[in-house]
């Protein structure tokens, strides 16, 4: 049998060494998002109650969420910086700094005591604490996919690629079962500390991915630059010497931030608060959305391998733009099963068709030398710009409207925003990653 091709000529990495960074990649996107969609989950459910307790629901909700979206403000400086060391010493040196900081910050927010008993402390710590979330997932996303990519054979990059949503599909189903489960509680208990248990607990997968990360070897393509280079570099230049590809970049990943985000942690929110529904009916809907994400997730990324990265991202484009009013429609029904269904149609399938390529492709437009920052940035801007407001910006238009029609333009407008930009870039499935250009001599540190 001959040996399998990876992503660039020339890279001819062994099996054992592809499961390795796969699992190495998949394990530490769970990590990683499993402490950020607990919080995403815990903004919406729990926070308003234990941080920023108002007589008023709505202001409780707003700081809430003003707090998930402070964690994105430093994704784009973690995603520079990580990117930095990863581009320039290697992928597995980052991506164990990210899980170091990213597990460090949820477990230290499973500790941090709340308003009634630290007072204003309480939320200007639970700021600093996702401020370091953000850092670390800031760089966390372009050094998985690196990793995973360039292992994988020209025609199976999609597929290995969106093996890390897999893994963020788990940490979904983990985090929103876990909190459900807790939900259970009487509400006295589970905002007493039946909530905390989910953040503490990710002091084992801390250690876990650790152990994995420390294991993986470096890239075959990443080798082999490095061998190559002339001299020191300064990745975010070589990626800003090519705008067009950040600009991009950053455009066609809205509607699957804007749309992942308001369907499940807006959504989420939505359901408690203005339905009346208990806690305990989103976060079961978000996690049999995460379970059917687990399936789907690879399913697309094969199957872009087949047809095109653009066929399969711009058929989720477009149903999510169809789709968004009736998720909601199913969300006013109150009907726990067709809440499910809402969050399984709107994300699962259609955001996730959209989100599981998004990786791949963004990493299949920068070069090796430079592909960690490149991917973190485009990835990193879109999610400030895009996700990270969405939950903040759909309860100001429903608080303001009385009505979810705002809502509804408001991811549609994200969807024509990314179709567009996808129809700009170019098809790159089956296609080599691009080689690095020739290291000026006068690059420095």
């Amino acid at each position: 049998m001959g040996a399998d091709r990876s992503g660039s000529a020339g890279s001819v990495p062994a099996r054992s060494a592809r499961r390795s960074a796969v699992l190495a990649s998949s394990i530490g996107t769970l990590l990683e998002y499993y402490d950020y969609y607990l919080f995403g989950l815990a903004a919406a459910v729990v926070f308003p109650a234990v941080f920023f307790p108002s007589e008023d629901p709505l202001t409780g909700q707003l700081s809430s969420f003003a707090t998930f979206a402070v964690g994105f403000v430093l994704r784009p400086v973690g995603g520079i910086v990580i990117g930095h060391i990863a581009d320039r010493f290697g992928r597995k040196k980052a991506l164990i700094l990210t899980i170091v900081a990213m597990g460090i910050a949820t477990i230290l927010i499973g500790v941090l005591p709340g308003y009634r008993q630290i007072g204003v402390a309480a939320p200007i710590l639970l700021v600093i604490l996702r401020l370091l979330q953000g850092f670390s997932t800031g760089g966390e996303m372009g050094g998985a996919v690196s990793l995973a990519v360039e292992h994988a054979p020209p025609r199976s990059r999609g597929l290995y690629g969106t093996l890390l949503l897999s893994g963020a599909g788990v940490a979904l189903l983990v985090s929103s079962g876990l909190m459900a489960l807790f939900s259970m509680l009487p509400d006295r208990d589970f905002l007493a500390w039946g909530w905390r248990i989910p953040f503490l607990l990710s002091f084992v997968l801390l250690v876990a991915g650790l152990i994995i990360r420390m294991r993986v070897g470096e890239t075959p393509d990443f080798e082999r630059a490095r061998k190559k280079s002339a001299g020191a570099r300064i990745p975010l230049v070589a990626v800003l010497r090519r705008p067009r590809n950040v600009i991009y970049g950053v455009l066609f990943g809205f509607a699957n931030s804007i749309g992942g985000y308001v369907i499940t942690t807006y959504g989420a929110s939505y359901v408690k608060k203005d339905l009346g529904m208990p806690a305990s009916v989103a976060l079961t809907a978000t996690m049999v959305a995460a379970g059917a994400q687990i399936v789907l997730a690879p399913t697309w990324g094969a199957l872009s391998d087949r047809i095109g990265r653009k066929p399969v991202f711009l058929g989720g484009c477009v149903g999510l733009a169809v789709v968004i009013f009736p998720v909601f429609w199913l969300f006013e029904t109150k009907n726990p099963v067709l809440v499910a269904v809402a969050m399984v149609l709107g994300f699962s399938v259609f955001v996730m068709a959209m989100s599981a390529l998004s990786q791949t492709i963004l990493s299949e437009l920068f070069d090796t030398r430079s592909r960690v920052t490149g991917v973190n940035l485009g990835y990193q801007l879109t999610a400030v710009l895009g996700g990270g407001f969405a939950p903040y910006l759909s309860a100001l238009l429903v608080g303001a409207t009385g009505a979810v029609w705002g809502v509804g333009i408001y991811v549609i407008a994200g969807c024509v925003l990314s179709a567009i930009a996808m129809l700009l870039l170019p098809e790159r499935a089956g296609r080599p990653l691009p080689e690095p250009a020739a290291e000026p001599k006068a690059a420095t540190v």
